[in-house]
């Protein structure tokens, strides 16, 4: 009886089977171009995603793992606050209970001559470091075996060498000062990663050549005896020691590297999903033109037999189809994409976080399977409402013709609509989530499903306020048409309005991001770039710095009116943060604006004398430290300087764009007075009048110093400054671009849908004496009217979503705040480009549809 019973369904099934197959491919014979545009929107933002993530990973994965390898199998290391720890500490720790091995290490960024990046270099004890990071320990000439405590030798990685175009047994030159350290490259590294640009060297010779770091150290890995506890002894060892030491360990590392590009990489993934969220709305299109073309089909199934869960099925295994076929391509072109963008640009997509390493990409199948994931499903949930509507529509009336309208009677509905855009405006008002603008990103798709969903009510709307104005006016038979149809068939209008809708609304929301950065950034170099020239001892590194005599030197030259100097140093305030930087500079305290971007109040004159009376140091914080540390004006904390602490009080906030991990700016000469730190990385002259700051600069270069220095003025860095912006942003450009390409192909596939299935319509109207051209034209209108409304509703919309990324996602990612600036000119373009290319597709699509007989076209109807 089972058997039977079993055999008899398998029966049964195998004609649905056959059914399903016959309704889906016959769909896509008739229509492939609807169906392949709709799987390359789903290809397209599955590929962009896949390709960032992939890039983003291989990255950081391949810096945060040659950054591991310089502590090698360390358990903790001991760092001080500021850049250097003094050596005193380091027989301490040798010989602390617990502790195996105390390595002492001196890592130094060291100047470059001629390049643009400085050269890492790794100060070791060989004999220590041997027994903790073996692979730093370099390989001499076998002839030369004592080259590891040489002091004139260095070792470098394969990448270094090839980087400085030299090899074992010739000099390489470094900087030291406005100085010149030459070296011998004794050997290589063969422990290095690949990519990696390191140097090893002696720490003695590297505390006598870079003299500004003799008795310093930067850090002491410490690998503790077998047994011991190491939370029990951590928490021990930061009890003991003085408070401007840090004991970490090597997971805080792996922190410090996520959190200084965490949201630089999950705003990129974010960006390249734009696509795939424009995608969903595409395949809704799709779905819903063929759901509604198909209305009596499916009626005449439903009435010999076919069930609604059956139909339900049959509507939603075509989206997700569409859905797999486009995540699966779309995998494939995102690692064509990720592995070009690695061997060509490098891993940082511009965001310049991964400099120095060589990532290597590999297929991630848990990510893959997220993203496939992430592609079929949102093709299924566009296809939901569609799906729904067949199952659900009555085949009485189905059958009917002109019964297409009343299948989108439920989007009309505006409650839903409403209610996602009252909760997106109330995400907006919550703080971020784990550091991350989580809220507001759950604010923009909202906003973007709720003025989607509204299009029906507001094409009624429209639509029929413009039908109402031309009663009366001689408008001539087509426009009459073209403004009866709009106004009396808003759903089918809305499905067409969908695409353009979500493309040009993201992409009025990007552009007014951008240009508000790139426009604040410019105003923000202009307020801080006051002086006519400006002279550094090195472009990069930090062993490139003037001593006091070369200081006199620079501010007594001809022609020199005033000259302000600068010094930076990194502060390590949190083991599992990047250090911020403290920038000591001529501030005065009496009128901190005038060389400070301040944002809001400043802390009253007289609180600040106050202060300075009580031996306080006046400090200015970036706005990241309000948001990192949640520093507040007037706040008093301690400040770590020259191996002691400092009372210190917040006199104001200012903005940066350079660093969005924080920095605190004080005067120059409390800094120089309580660290003995006086040398200077920078000065900015001022010039007297009618002087020509390159008759300046020939005679700076005429001094013993002279061929050390390196000399700007505001325009060049101002156009350096943006050209790496436009670079740091070429990522978001191509997303924009992208989206402008699905927008058109939506655009296209809808239009041409609806105008194939109006043929009958066409028909009828040349029947009563309408021409081809009339037609025509009427189509071309009616794209022209339908796009411009979408493109209007569009622009509205991301007018209110660029004000969430302007002031509540940029803020809450990187801690800082930019004025609202708008593109007219870049958006007139776009928006002009979409309204003739909509014209033009439903002219085309036109040309298809007037071709067909006229009887042919009524006969299903008479």
């Amino acid at each position: 009886m089972i058997t039977a019973t079993t055999a008899t369904a398998a029966n049964a099934s195998k004609p649905l089977h056959i059914l399903a197959r016959w309704l889906l491919l016959g769909e896509w014979r008739a229509h492939p171009v609807r169906a392949l545009v709709a799987i390359a929107a789903i290809a397209l933002g599955v590929a962009l995603g896949y390709a960032v993530n992939l890039i983003n990973d291989a990255a950081f994965n391949e810096f945060s793992a040659a950054t591991r390898s310089l502590s090698g199998q360390s358990d903790l290391q001991v760092r001080g606050v500021q850049a250097w720890l003094d050596e005193g500490l380091y027989p301490q720790l040798a010989q602390w209970p617990g502790v195996a091995v105390a390595s002492p290490v001196l890592e130094l960024n060291v100047t470059v001559p001629s390049q643009q990046s400085a050269l890492k270099v790794l100060g070791i004890d060989v004999f220590r470091a041997s027994l903790i990071a073996p692979d730093l320990v370099g390989v001499p000439a076998p002839e030369r075996p004592f080259d590891t405590l040489a002091d004139d030798a260095i070792f470098l990685s394969a990448a270094a060498q090839e980087w400085l175009q030299v090899k074992p047994g010739e000099q390489l030159t470094l900087r030291n000062g406005t100085g010149t350290v030459a070296l011998r490259v004794a050997g290589g590294l063969t422990g290095a990663r690949v990519g990696q640009r390191l140097g090893v060297m002696d720490i003695g010779a590297a505390q006598w050549r870079f003299d500004r770091s003799i008795g310093k150290l930067s850090r002491i890995d410490l690998k503790l005896l077998p047994g011991v506890n190491r939370e029990a002894f951590t928490e021990k060892l930061r009890q003991q020691l003085p408070a401007n030491v840090q004991v970490s360990e090597s997971q805080d590392q792996d922190s410090r590297n996520n959190n200084m590009s965490r949201a630089y990489r999950i705003n990129l993934n974010v960006l390249a999903l734009v696509a795939l969220f424009t995608g969903a709305f595409l395949v809704f299109s799709t779905q819903a033109l063929s759901v509604i073309r198909r209305r009596s089909q499916f009626a005449l199934l439903r009435v010999m037999g076919l069930r609604r869960s059956q139909l339900l099925r049959q509507v939603l295994l075509e989206g997700a189809l569409l859905g797999c076929l486009g995540a699966l391509s779309g995998l494939a072109l995102g690692y064509g994409l990720a592995a070009a963008a690695l061997h060509f640009l490098g891993g940082d997509l511009g965001g310049g976080y991964f400099h120095g390493v060589q990532a290597s990409i590999n297929f991630d199948w848990p990510a893959a399977l997220v993203f496939f994931a992430l592609g079929s499903g949102i093709a299924v949930l566009g296809s939901l409402a569609p799906a729904f509507e067949a199952a659900k529509a009555q085949p009485a009336a189905a059958l009917k013709s002109g019964s297409e309208e009343s299948a989108l009677v439920r989007l009309a509905t505006p409650w839903p609509a409403l209610g996602c855009l009252l909760l997106g405006a109330l995400l907006t008002q919550l703080p971020p989530l784990f550091n991350l603008p989580v809220f507001g990103y759950l604010a923009v798709a909202l906003l973007l499903i709720g003025g989607i969903t509204l299009m029906p009510r507001l094409a009624a709307l429209a639509f029929s306020a413009l039908q109402r104005f031309s009663l009366g006016r001689r408008t001539g038979i087509v426009r009459t048409l073209v403004l009866a149809r709009l106004a009396n068939v808003p759903g089918q209008a809305s499905i067409a309005l969908g695409g353009v809708l979500s493309s040009f609304s993201l992409i009025v929301a990007m552009a007014i991001m951008v240009s508000s950065f790139r426009i604040s950034v410019d105003d923000w170099m202009q307020q801080l770039l006051s002086a006519d020239l400006y002279v550094r001892s090195a472009g990069n590194g930090e062993t490139g710095a003037m001593r006091p005599a070369e200081q006199r030197l620079l501010t007594t030259m001809p022609g020199v009116a005033h000259t302000d100097f600068l010094r930076t140093s990194p502060l390590a305030l949190d083991p599992a943060r990047p250090p911020v930087i403290l920038i000591a500079r001529g501030i005065d305290a009496a009128d901190p604006a005038r060389s400070l971007p301040i944002i809001g109040p400043l802390l009253p004159q007289a609180a600040v004398t106050a202060a300075v009376a009580a031996n306080e140091l006046p400090v200015w914080i970036s706005e990241a430290m309000v948001d990192l540390y949640h520093y507040r004006l007037g706040q008093h904390l301690m400040l770590p300087l020259g191996g002691r602490s400092y009372p210190a009080v917040v006199a104001g906030v200012w903005r940066d764009y350079a660093r969005q991990t924080g920095a605190i700016q004080l005067r120059l000469a409390d800094y120089q007075r309580l660290s003995g730190d006086n040398e200077v990385s920078d000065a900015a002259l001022s010039v007297q009048r009618g002087v020509d700051p390159a008759t300046v600069i020939a005679a700076m270069r005429k001094l013993p110093f002279g061929t050390a220095l390196e000399f700007s003025q505001p325009g060049e860095i101002r156009a350096l400054t943006l050209k790496i912006f436009d670079r740091s942003f070429a990522i978001t450009y191509l997303l924009e671009i992208v989206a402008i390409v699905i927008g058109l192909f939506g655009v296209a596939a809808t239009f041409s849908a609806q105008t194939l299935a109006r043929a009958r319509e066409f028909g009828m109207l040349r029947h009563v004496g309408v021409t081809c051209r009339q037609i025509l034209f009427m189509l071309a209108l009616e794209g022209s009217l339908l796009t411009a409304l979408g493109m209007a509703v569009g622009f509205l919309l991301g007018w209110v979503i660029s004000l969430i990324l302007v002031f509540i996602v940029n803020p809450q990612s990187f801690h800082w705040t930019m004025d609202l600036h708008m593109p007219w000119l870049g958006l007139a373009i776009v928006a002009l480009l979409l309204l003739v290319f909509a014209g033009a597709t439903a002219l085309l699509a036109g040309l298809r549809a007037v071709s067909i007989d006229v009887l042919q076209a009524v006969r299903e109807d008479w």
